[in-house]
């Protein structure tokens, strides 16, 4: 990439691109910069310049093509700002503000095209708080409370068009077990049972069944990183353990592969050493093979499916800092 960065978001454009935008330097100041990797030449160039520097936001892919960009540090708060980049033109536009600044959120876009924000950090407290953002009109509305106020989350799409929330960090830094089930149709949230492990900084991914697998974290009041690994069926709303990864992992990257497969990388294990070592989950067995390395020890990075089937992971932080580097598996 242009600009080292973590905690940065990248997102899969309609033309195959991964956009790139924001995260932190290695000084830990918010970035305005944005990139765009093209798959066909494996070279990054730079792109429109966000209005906010933020880090710890989200990114949400608008069935227009455009990419909303919200909340997260801006170096001197957690911001409510949000704004859209065209890929057309490669500029941003400020667009409605959230009713709550937040960081460490999850936005998820739901069947209707708009785009559902949960929780998140606001400086003080973790939030319960969520908004719905109308593309058509700009403006967020404020939705039903989770149950349970969370930054550090996950936030993964259901079948049914649901929204599972899972674990995250209460406003003590403690993590949670519970998880709790968004209703697009009455904007509502309904508890479900808990996962057998409390997890922050955790990883959520959809399967082709259906289920989810939900991956290491940590839970930072005790310092402890997890290795187990565990499945969401929507079908009971109930937990059962799978097969557990070969090593402890929070801060890493899940990708669910076209083969089905889940492939993990990196992250931070329970001796705060940076890793870059990957497995491989299979849903059919439940058991996890370790696969090639990455180049680089690296947490807090991104990963995302290219058109082709590879996995571009890009960036993320290490001993050194923060990395430019990418790499394709």
């Amino acid at each position: 990439m242009n600009v080292a960065r973590f905690a940065h978001t990248a997102s899969t454009l309609a033309n195959g691109s991964v956009f790139v935008a924001g995260g932190y330097d290695s000084n830990y100041t918010p970035l305005n910069s944005a990139e765009l990797y093209n798959p066909l030449t494996g070279t990054w160039i730079t792109t429109g310049f966000m209005n906010d520097a933020r880090a710890y936001h989200t990114a949400s892919t608008l069935a227009n093509g455009f990419v909303l960009v919200a909340g997260g540090y801006d170096g001197s708060l957690y911001t409510n700002s949000a704004e859209l980049y065209n890929p057309l033109t490669g500029a941003w536009t400020i667009t409605g503000s959230m009713n709550d600044g937040r960081g460490s959120h999850t936005a998820s876009t739901l069947a209707n095209g708009n785009v559902l924000v949960a929780g998140g950090f606001d400086g003080t407290s973790a939030l319960s708080s969520a908004e719905l953002y109308n593309p058509s009109t700009g403006t967020w509305t404020i939705t039903g409370n989770m149950n349970t106020e969370r930054s550090d989350h996950t936030a993964s799409t259901l079948a049914n068009g649901s929204i599972l929330v899972t674990g995250g960090s209460d406003t003590s830094g403690a993590a949670l077990y519970s998880a709790e089930l968004y209703n697009p149709s009455t904007g509502t949230w309904t508890t479900t049972a808990n996962m057998n492990t409390e997890r922050q900084n955790h990883a959520a991914s959809t399967l082709a069944n259906g289920k989810v697998l939900v991956t290491g974290g940590q839970d930072f009041n005790i310092h402890s990183v997890f290795n187990s690994a565990e499945l969401y069926n929507p079908s009971t709303g109930n937990w059962i353990t799978t097969g557990s990864m070969s090593v402890t992992r929070a801060f890493h990257t899940a990708s669910t592969l076209v083969n089905g497969s889940v492939l993990v990388t990196g992250g931070q294990d329970n001796n705060n050493n940076y890793l870059n070592s990957a497995e491989l989950y299979n849903p059919s067995t439940g058991n996890w093979t370790t696969t090639a390395s990455m180049s680089f020890v690296r947490d807090c990075h991104t990963a995302s499916i290219l058109a082709n089937g590879k996995v571009l992971v890009a960036g993320g932080s290490n001993s050194g800092g923060a990395l430019n580097s990418a790499e394709v598996y």
